[in-house]
């Protein structure tokens, strides 16, 4: 809870061939994660729960009433159209959930395909998905990928529920939500930053001004960079703390440099417009891009050493076999694992930290993997543990 009252919300993604996006942010900033935590804040003490912020994004339940304008809009929507012409369905669905609690698409017969979205979607989960986007509905859980919805009265607090905030002042907290999330935001970026704050983009001048003028964001200039960027103003302290460890060339927070996998929708890689001019880095998550187009590959993450961006892994969490295999390794130009001090027991940490929260037994490199020395040096870095040498025994037999 403290990551997420620190960066105001988690973009949720429910592919997970290496863990969920949600998970992996928390991963990179959280020793010792595990999946467990999140699913018991959203679905046991719901401190948490999802709503369309930049996509689907986990919040905490405590800001419901700055983010349900999202749910208002979509039941005006809904109602003034008797859901697509299926209130009859909606009636039933309500009718059932009410008398004998909590259901899924799949607790009651299939009816005639409604167009949803992107395809023609089966009535029961296309309404029982409308009544969600527009508030009547709520996630008790998900198992899997099937969710399983219940009233959102027996959900939240009645007292959550009641609160009322303008439409303005839920636009504005949505636009803080994305400078929390990033910490450098501009005044542009990708149209994809911005989608939920406001039906026009040129609301976001008038939103902006108020979060200034309530001292909530500070403008600061970037050397090198061009326009201003704005940081969360509690947390202009961190800006004097970088400030003060450039000057001495010292690491963050004195700390030895470690290594994050980066999620691939994880806020500091958002803003491409500022991986580029800032870091060198130019991240594109391929896992929508066609195979023969790819440069790097399906579920490809960021690799971060310290302060900087240093390469890509690709890395898979194998359930059956009980293997996390990482499957490809780039690096960027002018950065040598080898030659760099720290890197290698840094990055074999990372991959053991992986490896517990997959909740698998071993780590296997595929054969293309280069340079072959940084292997080697891994491997012995991760059997310097016990346990690791005994799962990379297992592996290779």
């Amino acid at each position: 809870m403290d990551v997420v009252d620190r960066i105001g919300s988690l973009q949720f993604d429910p592919i997970d061939v290496t863990g969920r996006n949600h998970d992996l942010v928390l991963l990179a900033r959280i020793a010792g994660y595990r999946r467990e935590w999140t699913d018991a804040l959203l679905y046991r003490d719901r401190q948490l729960y999802e709503t369309y912020n930049k996509g689907l994004s986990l919040v905490p339940t405590a800001e419901l009433p700055y983010y349900r304008v999202t749910w208002d809009v979509h039941r005006e929507e809904y109602e003034a159209n008797g859901y697509k012409g299926n209130q009859a369905l909606v009636d039933e669905l309500l009718e059932r959930i009410g008398s004998t609690g909590p259901m899924s698409s799949t607790d009651i017969e299939p009816r005639a395909a409604i167009d949803w979205f992107w395809r023609p979607t089966n009535g029961v989960r296309a309404i029982l998905e409308a009544l969600a986007l527009a508030g009547v509905l709520g996630l008790v859980r998900r198992d899997g990928n099937r969710r399983v919805y219940d009233l959102v009265e027996r959900l939240f607090p009645g007292e959550i529920l009641e609160q009322r905030r303008t439409r303005e002042e839920q636009r504005v907290h949505k636009l803080y939500s994305r400078y929390r999330a990033h910490g450098l935001l501009g005044l542009t970026g990708q149209a994809e930053i911005w989608l939920g704050t406001g039906p026009k983009a040129v609301d976001r001048p008038a939103q902006r001004r108020q979060l200034l003028d309530d001292g909530l964001i500070t403008p600061i200039a970037v050397d090198g960079l061009k326009g201003v960027r704005f940081v969360v103003s509690d947390e202009l302290e961190l800006l004097d703390q970088a400030e003060r460890e450039v000057a001495l060339a010292d690491t963050p927070g004195g700390e030895p440099p470690g290594v994050a996998f980066l999620a691939p929708l994880d806020p500091l890689v958002w803003d491409r417009q500022l991986l580029r001019p800032l870091y060198g880095f130019d991240y594109i998550w391929e896992v929508y891009v066609p195979p023969a187009k790819r440069r790097w590959g399906y579920y490809v993450l960021p690799l971060w050493f310290g302060d900087r961006f240093v390469g890509r892994i690709e890395p898979r969490i194998e359930r059956q076999a009980g293997t996390l295999r990482v499957v490809g390794l780039w690096w960027e130009d002018g950065f040598d694992p080898l030659r760099e001090d720290g890197f290698v027991e840094a990055f074999a940490a990372a991959l053991e930290a992986h490896r517990e929260f997959g909740g698998v037994e071993s780590i296997e490199f595929a054969a293309p993997i280069r340079p072959r020395k940084l292997v080697a040096a891994t491997r012995a870095a991760l059997g310097e543990r016990p346990r690791a040498r005994r799962r990379l025994a297992a592996g290779a037999a």
